[in-house]
């Protein structure tokens, strides 16, 4: 059974940081290019940033770059978003995904072949 859950929401002030961690099980880890999206209250979900393989190749959505920084630990079968100078508006539900195909089709989230529940992050002003 593949599951993805994800750990390390939770109530911060702005300016704040905050880590989130997903940890997989019941899939080859390593082949799987991994991604972090978010869905806020009464918006569509939205690609945040996406990790290749060996952990090298990054992408990252212009909202977010350099604040986000996504990683991951193949030994540990996780992927981290480290979350740094919260605002308020990075108030949502956020999801990891895994995919196989491309990191592109996983950030456009037309082939995405695993989610994750989610955590809340709730940023206050």
């Amino acid at each position: 059974q593949v599951q993805l859950v994800e750990s390390g929401g939770g109530l911060v002030q702005a300016g704040g940081s905050l880590r989130l961690s997903c940890a997989a099980s019941g899939i080859t880890f390593g082949v799987y290019y991994m991604a972090w999206f978010r869905q806020a209250p009464g918006k569509e979900r939205e690609v945040l940033a996406a990790i290749g393989w060996s952990g090298i190749l990054t992408r990252y959505v212009d909202s977010v770059k350099g604040r986000f920084t996504i990683s991951r630990d193949n030994a540990k079968n996780t992927v981290y978003l480290q979350m740094n100078s919260l605002k308020p508006e990075d108030t949502a539900v956020y999801y990891c995904a895994a995919g196989r195909l491309s990191m592109s089709s996983l950030m456009q989230g037309t082939v995405v072949d695993y989610w994750g529940k989610g955590t809340l992050v709730t940023v206050s002003s």
